[in-house]
């Protein structure tokens, strides 16, 4: 009989971060609309909302994928895969990772999203209906489905290690992330390019949304709109994106003359099974996430500094949440700095995760803690430092990222300053 294999734990680091969203086309564009309290979420302009109780977005504006794909490919490709190809271009620049023959077979890609390319199955089903079975692109199913943004990002850079693709709501960019981080710790990979990419802008994704009386209904003040923790929120408004770390296996990252940006060092992924679409009213899941985060890093609450929130201005979320942390930080809960980035970027629902941990990693780099605009009337029921309006000068040692999804899937990641190391 073989003796079980012994398992090595190795430390996790972030040597690369790219980010596009309403914000911006860019990791420092980006950051610095965050920095700066800016709305990405004005009215749409993509397609007609006649007749839509929600009219507004926070839409990736002057995107052109042949900046980063051939124009022949790019057309074969739902918008969400092209997202994650530029992104992970991105995040591969600041990394300086060259992918080789000596390396390949141990870089991995697992990029997910929520939806998937919906605007490619709206636009083939209008195909169907009007020109009939034989008019339905060969392209349709690479071009939507969710994988194919992990493959893509694959075969443009020749990664052949475990190329994945996780599909967890509004936690599948955190939950990417955190599945690389075991695979790289427990020896199954070097590096990984991981996150999350999503396009859902379209009718019928934003009519459903509608129907469940989801969406912020501030038409007339878009930038007001996405409001988290204050007492006249009125739902979330829907964003877009990719959010694409590179991780790497410490001692490969260092025998290259890597930079570190941040070591990733606690993660904890759990589920309420509880309802579909609502959490429990104690944060029975998301407190667990938390908890199993902090034992993973081997840290104290009070050694956070820092938490960006889930929060995506909705009635129930925001309490839930709020009461997470307060159960799993104690008393230390009112003194460590919240915010929702979600009131500048909208909610990007699979790659909020990746969009949120890159944020997180940038906020401890430069000392700084992102606002939650908007904040204006807070919620009695809400009554933590969510970092009103203004950003705010902060030494950050240790940063949580929270996400959490319809189904009761939560995840939360906890990075450690590259300094700190």
């Amino acid at each position: 009989m073989f003796a079980p294999k012994q398992l090595t734990e190795r430390r996790v680091v972030v040597t690369g971060i790219g980010l596009l969203c309403g914000l911006g086309i860019g990791t420092e564009q980006v950051w610095e609309a965050i920095r700066a309290g800016k709305s990405g979420v004005r009215r749409i302009t993509r397609f007609d909302t006649t007749g839509m109780p929600s009219k507004i977005a926070c839409e990736l504006e002057n995107f052109n994928p042949e900046d980063f794909i051939e124009r022949k490919e790019a057309r074969r490709m739902g918008r969400f895969i092209q997202f994650a190809i530029a992104a992970s271009q991105m995040a591969l620049e600041q990394s300086r990772l060259v992918i080789n023959s000596d390396n390949a077979r141990r870089v991995g890609v697992h990029i997910g999203s929520g939806i998937g390319g919906m605007d490619i199955v709206l636009r083939e089903y209008k195909n169907l209906i009007e020109k009939g079975p034989t008019r339905v692109s060969p392209m349709l199913i690479p071009a939507c489905i969710i994988n194919l943004a992990s493959g893509s990002v694959s075969m443009k850079t020749g990664a052949k290690g475990p190329n994945l693709a996780l599909a967890t709501a509004c936690a599948t960019g955190a939950h990417s992330i955190g599945e690389s981080y075991r695979i790289i710790k427990y020896g199954g990979a070097d590096a990984i390019i991981c996150g999350g990419a999503e396009a859902a802008i379209t009718p019928l994704f934003l009519s459903g949304f509608a129907s469940m009386r989801a969406l912020s209904t501030r038409n007339d003040e878009p930038e007001r709109a996405s409001r988290p923790w204050d007492k006249d929120r009125d739902g979330f408004v829907v964003g877009e994106g990719a959010g694409i770390l590179i991780l790497e296996e410490l001692e490969f990252a260092k025998q290259r003359g890597a930079k570190v940006l941040a070591e990733l060092v606690g993660y904890g992924a759990t589920s309420d099974a509880f309802h579909i679409t609502a959490p429990p009213e104690n944060g029975e899941g998301a407190y667990q996430a938390i908890c199993d985060a902090l034992c993973d890093a081997e840290i104290q609450p009070n050694q956070v500094q820092y938490i960006n929130a889930h929060a995506t201005s909705t009635d129930v979320g925001d309490v839930v949440e709020t009461i997470a942390i307060k159960r799993a930080f104690g008393e230390h809960a009112y003194k460590v700095a919240v915010s929702s980035t979600k009131s500048m970027t909208g909610h990007g629902f699979g790659a909020a995760g990746g969009l949120e941990a890159g944020i997180s990693i940038l906020a401890m780099r430069d000392g700084i803690a992102p606002p939650t605009i908007n904040l204006e009337n807070p919620d009695p029921a809400c009554d933590l430092d969510y970092v009103p309006q203004k950003a705010r000068p902060l030494d950050i040692e240790y940063v949580a990222s929270n996400s959490f999804g319809f189904g009761g899937t939560n995840a939360t990641l906890i990075f450690k300053r590259a300094s700190a190391q």
